[in-house]
């Protein structure tokens, strides 16, 4: 776009505040050679990120790059083989750091942009290990940066002590009768006692240096020559060490060179979005709607240059004229108009919010022209109006559909009837090219030009008489006055001199004004009914815009509950899925039962519907702790546990477990787990008839009930690996009961091979247990040794 329009524009001022607003050199670059696209794609997308940019930073002010240096010299010198300086690493790992965190920030980012920026952030979080291992945080390099620098470094340190101790012998008591002082000092980088040149005979050495008047010889003795030759050693080794680490580690940053400077890109991008994020919030700046054709809307537009207290105005042009002329009295603030207009412009295609209230609206222009301030030159032999004219030249042949053209005191600096005519004939021009036009002007002519021309329109700055000072609003559809006879009457001149003044105004010249008085107050009732009509539309359209922000706002929520539903129904196929996994290994093992199977099906159903488990069960009667009960031979009980139901038939001594009988069936169940069966009476006292016919009813239905519910619950097989003998026993008694009660055909008892006791007491119980047909070692698939098979 047009670089001169740009300049007088003020918009490099923009661009200096914005550039002052970033961290570090890489987005000071961005800021600084920011310039306003012509392209909509490309202007949408920056406005895209100034307002991603400015929502993060109100959510979360403290994200940034802080830490972060201009690192691309030192990859640049990497990539070329070149070695890095430790400053240079430093810069690297700081970098590094502040990447990491901006990368955290953003990894859960749900803002498109700044998420897609933040996949550009690479860590690297070997290569800052690397560095933290091998530098201090003032850039000395680390004993740890190599296997051999520890070791080396110490060299030098025995080595310095070594020699240091030497000189200090010499230097207290064989040579200090024939030293200057008795100091030990350097000279080329080798220790040296200074002597008296009279002793010189007395101190074998080297002499590296003497003093200006030639009465001290620098000395290094004889006796400490190979010391101080095995510490320039060590030194040496130490410093070949060093270099050769400084080429490991700038290697390193060569190999990761194309991913440091993109990160450096997304991060310098980054800090030009905050920049921009940042002036928006210093302006109080918003987002202007992107209008579909030429047609500007400028609502309490500000200039971001002025300051203190700045009165807001309103510029509409596009919509039924393209032409704005723009008339009244010096500093009233024409031409800050005229600037306003461009500058926001400008700085709307540049990706910025522009001062002005929410609901302006900013085309994307082709290109932007102004001419505005004095253009004379005495080193080009211009005068003003030759300097506007040569200007306006260039706008001419430029100006077309899509372009902005600004003109200050259009036609000014010459004749006024030639000026006011020329100005009028390129007016006309501009209007024919379809360009929006501008213009500010003190002549008559253009005022009655833009009351009478159809796709123009005047506009007038106010001005109070009676402060004589400019209330810089501006008022559309009326012509300004310049009040040049007001404002001298003001200001003291004799009256009888304004009098005459306006005196030798012609006849046509006071209609002429008194006619734009009638037309100023007719336009200006107009213009408020107009006002009240765009204020009501504009209300209407900001409902509108609500109305589709609450749309999209509950098309987002239904999204994330179709979200949130899916992400749940996935989980709940990862847990039927586990539970039928579950359920596959218990088969496996033999170890499935109907009530494991059915509690299995119960899960998945709860699972798969969403609900919790519900409790369809009876709770058992619970006797009262607090009294015992004492049962008898011949009481009616059931178990809680197993369900079993018939009348006591024994009771072993000590009253712990009890046998039940029902049906031809015993089973012995631990007393404490008994309760009344539903219908008994609390004792056998008087009632043994009644029980033992109530037995004899129920017996063959409550045998049934009994295999039906042990059958339920008794697995097909017993893994008794790991117990102790009388354990063993204890537990293979109860289960043969229960298998036998559930009329299991067969068993398997597992007991593994071992030392063959527990093998070989199992089958010696099983085959004497009153319920077992036969019993036999398990054959191949069944365990071999390891298991024993019973016959029920």
């Amino acid at each position: 776009m047009d670089a001169r329009s740009q300049a007088l524009l003020e918009f490099p001022l923009v661009r200096e505040r914005l550039a002052a607003g970033t961290s570090f050199p890489p987005s000071q670059r961005l800021a600084e050679s920011l310039e306003p696209s012509a392209d909509p794609v490309v202007v949408a997308r920056r406005l895209d990120e100034t307002d991603q940019a400015r929502a993060l930073l109100s959510e979360r002010p403290g994200v940034g790059i802080g830490g972060a240096h201009d690192i691309a010299p030192g990859v640049d010198r990497a990539a070329r083989g070149g070695r890095l300086e430790p400053e240079q690493f430093l810069g690297i790992a700081d970098t590094l750091d502040a990447a990491a965190r901006l990368a955290t920030s953003l990894a859960d980012e749900r803002r498109s942009l700044l998420r897609d920026l933040g996949r550009e952030l690479h860590p690297l979080p070997a290569v800052r290990s690397t560095l933290a291992r091998s530098f201090d945080p003032v850039g000395e390099l680390l004993d740890t940066a190599s296997p051999r620098l520890g070791g080396l470094r110490a060299a030098v340190r025995v080595a310095y002590d070594r020699l240091r101790r030497r000189l200090d012998a010499l230097v207290g008591a064989e040579l200090g009768s024939a030293l200057q002082d008795p100091i030990v000092t350097l000279r080329n980088g080798r220790y040296v006692v200074p002597v008296k040149a009279e002793a010189r005979s007395r101190v074998k050495g080297i002499v590296h240096d003497a003093s200006g008047s030639g009465q001290t010889l620098f000395i290094e003795p004889l006796v400490a020559v190979e010391l101080g030759n095995a510490w320039r050693e060590a030194q040496a080794a130490e410093h070949e060490e060093v270099g050769r680490i400084l080429d490991e580690l700038s290697a390193l940053i060569a190999v990761n060179s194309a991913a440091l400077r993109e990160t450096l890109d997304a991060m310098a991008r980054f800090d030009l979005w905050a920049a921009k994020a940042s002036l928006a919030a210093d302006m109080d700046a918003t987002r202007a709607q992107t209008a579909e054709r030429p047609e500007v809307v400028l609502l309490s537009a500000r200039h971001p240059g002025l300051t203190g207290r700045v009165v807001p105005i309103d510029i509409r042009i596009g919509d039924g004229y393209t032409a704005l002329v723009v008339t009244g009295p010096n500093t009233g603030g024409k031409t800050v108009t005229l600037r306003t207009l461009g500058l926001l412009s400008l700085m709307h295609q540049a990706g910025l919010h522009i001062p002005a209230e929410a609901g302006s609206k900013l085309p994307v222009w082709r290109d932007v022209f102004a001419d505005i301030g004095d253009e004379q030159s005495v080193a080009q032999s211009l005068s003003t109006f030759s300097g506007h004219l040569r200007r306006i030249t260039t706008i001419v042949a430029e100006a077309g559909p899509d372009t902005l053209v600004l003109l200050d005191e259009l036609g000014a600096g010459t004749d006024p009837t030639e000026g006011s005519a020329l100005a009028q004939a390129l007016l006309d021009h501009f209007i024919r090219a379809g360009a929006i036009v501008a213009a500010t002007t003190h002549y008559a002519e253009l005022k009655a030009y833009a009351h009478t021309t159809e796709g123009a329109r005047n506009a007038a700055v106010e001005f109070d008489l009676d402060t004589l000072s400019p209330t810089y609003r501006l008022t559309i559809g009326l012509p300004g006055g310049s009040q040049a006879f007001a404002i001298a009457e003001r200001l003291g001149l004799p009256q009888a001199i304004v009098e005459d003044a306006r005196s030798r105004l012609t006849e046509a010249q006071r209609s002429f004004e008194a006619t734009l008085a009638a037309i100023r107050e007719t336009e200006g009732e107009t213009s408020e009914a107009l006002e009240r009509a765009r204020s009501a539309e504009q209300r209407a359209d900001e409902a509108l815009r609500t109305a589709q922000e609450e749309r999209r706002r509950a098309r987002r929520e239904r999204d994330e509950q179709v979200g949130a539903a899916r992400k749940e129904a996935e989980q709940i196929v990862t847990q039927l899925r586990d539970e039928l996994a579950a359920t596959r290994r218990m088969l496996e093992r033999e170890t499935v039962t109907a009530a494991s199977l059915d509690a299995a099906m119960s899960r998945a159903e709860t699972i798969a519907a969403g609900l919790p488990v519900p409790e369809t069960g009876v709770e058992e009667p619970v006797p009262d702790a607090a009294v015992p009960r004492t049962w008898k031979v011949g009481d009616r009980a059931r178990s809680r546990s197993g369900g079993w139901e018939g009348r006591i038939a024994a009771l072993e001594k000590g009253g712990r477990r009890a046998t039940l009988e029902a049906g031809g069936l015993r089973v012995t169940v631990e007393v404490d787990d008994l309760v009344p069966a539903l219908g008994a009476p609390t004792s056998v006292g008087g009632g043994t008839g009644r029980g033992a016919a109530a037995s004899a009813s129920s017996a063959s239905s409550n045998a049934a009930s009994l295999r039906l519910e042990r059958a339920r619950s008794v697995a097909s097989s017993l893994d008794l690996r790991g117990a102790r003998v009388e354990e063993a026993l204890e537990t293979l008694d109860r289960y043969l009961d229960d298998a036998g009660v559930a009329g299991l055909g067969s068993a398997t008892i597992i007991h593994g091979l071992g030392t063959g006791a527990l093998r070989d007491a199992v089958r010696a119980a099983a085959g004497a247990h009153p319920l077992v047909r036969s019993v036999r070692p398990g054959e191949r698939g069944e365990g071999g040794d390891g298991a024993t098979v019973v016959t029920l």
